[in-house]
């Protein structure tokens, strides 16, 4: 399917748009952490530091931050325990799975086109000077 320019100009949200809500949320979803966080909780309920532990590299604060945003905009579900210690559960809801499905799309294609990206990166740098 081909989105065209006037395909997007008949929806009610513009991303390109500046002052459009729908900015903010692609951003926590592409963003550093969020697109990960989605993907490893397309996998299932995860705790905060079973996530921790599968989003390799993100800090306890980035992590907190991002799973505040995504259950804000509605794409993650947080479950707490009355137990003790108390226990907290992470969940995509309906709307964080249709969107990690096709983050898990983008995610496939661009480990699958690595081998691509390693040599154009060296022919890149052979040319113009290693970064």
């Amino acid at each position: 399917m081909t989105v065209t320019a006037q395909d997007h100009d008949d929806l009610a949200y513009n991303v390109f748009a500046k002052a459009c809500p729908s900015r903010a949320t692609l951003e926590h979803v592409t963003g550093r952490w969020g697109g990960l966080t989605l993907g490893a909780l397309y996998e299932g309920s995860l705790r905060f530091n079973e996530l921790r532990r599968r989003v390799d590299g993100v800090s306890e604060k980035m992590l907190s931050q991002t799973l505040h945003a995504l259950e804000r905009d509605g794409l993650v579900h947080r479950e707490a325990q009355p137990t003790n210690p108390p226990r907290v559960d992470y969940e995509l809801t309906p709307l964080g799975r249709q969107v990690a499905e096709r983050l898990l799309a983008l995610i496939h294609c661009v480990e699958g086109a690595m081998d691509d990206v390693l040599a154009a990166r060296a022919r890149y740098d052979e040319t113009r000077g290693a970064l």
